[in-house]
């Protein structure tokens, strides 16, 4: 018994909550006795270990402040990694009714369905649920769907499921619109953002769809066309760093008889009618 500190610690990035060794069979003066120098991120939650404090371990400690607490909203969104977030405090939600009560570095929220899941052992909201509950409050939703997509947290088929049966508050309109308007676009078959805002915009423009990432004449290229022949690379990025790289590819697919269209990264959200333009010269 008295290596279970560490052992439930250790399957949670060093976070162990006392309500955790108590279930153990641990007496509250042995939890004293053992959590002394600890760290105390939370009322009743500790950290082993001496290095600095990681977003990682903040995360853990969050949810490990009462029995039944999951990771939601931004800092779940930042979990998934399909939105930024780097407020100085956490947000979990519990059972229950009542708006958000901000308890120090905490933002508990109630709520009476939690659609809660884990994430390597994290407890957390499911990626859909965190989705509908960040639409309407961050300024670019189309883009956290994207990195949702591409990042494979979710589907659209297991969006659409989340939202037919979620309450009209938990169903935003503008979100199920979106869900319908993308369905069949192979999102996740993109390696950057820049990608797949290219294939949304040019399924909004009507051009039919592009295959993605597949490889031609020995290299993969970003969209292409085989009925036209037609290849449009998204530069920018960690995949177009190498100038000399992209001229060797483009002139190889071009040997092989490929029209071949470069668009800038910034342009396809800034500009989309560049992008557009040239998915139509091969037609």
């Amino acid at each position: 018994m008295k290596d279970v500190l560490r052992q439930v610690a250790a399957g949670q990035a060093g976070c162990v909550a006392t309500w955790q060794l108590r279930g153990a069979g641990l007496s509250m003066n042995a939890i004293r006795h053992r959590t002394h120098g600890l760290r105390r991120l939370h009322d009743g939650v500790f950290l082993t270990g001496d290095a600095p404090v990681n977003r990682l371990q903040h995360w853990w400690a969050a949810p490990l402040t009462a029995p039944g607490s999951v990771l939601a909203f931004a800092s779940a969104g930042a979990a998934y990694e399909i939105r930024p977030w780097d407020g100085g405090f956490e947000v979990i939600v519990r059972h229950g009714d009542g708006g958000p009560r901000r308890q120090g570095a905490l933002l508990v929220c109630r709520t009476k369905h939690l659609h809660q899941t884990t994430l390597n052992g994290l407890p957390i909201t499911t990626p859909e649920r965190t989705l509908a509950d960040l639409w309407p409050r961050v300024d670019d939703p189309d883009r956290m769907l994207r990195n949702a997509l591409r990042l494979k947290r979710l589907t659209i088929p297991s969006l659409d499921a989340h939202l037919r049966q979620a309450s009209a508050r938990q169903r935003p309109q503008t979100l199920a619109q979106t869900v319908a308007r993308w369905e069949g676009l192979q999102l996740w078959r993109c390696r950057s953002d820049a990608e797949a805002a290219a294939v949304v915009a040019l399924a909004d423009a009507g051009i039919p769809s592009a295959d993605i990432n597949v490889r031609i004449a020995g290299e993969e290229a970003d969209l292409s066309w085989r009925d036209k022949r037609l290849i449009i690379e998204i530069d920018g990025g960690i995949y177009h760093q190498d100038k000399l790289e992209d001229a060797r590819k483009t002139a190889k697919w071009r040997q092989a008889g490929w029209q071949v269209e470069r668009v800038p990264a910034n342009d396809v959200h800034d500009d989309p009618e560049r992008l557009i333009r040239a998915a139509r010269r091969g037609s």
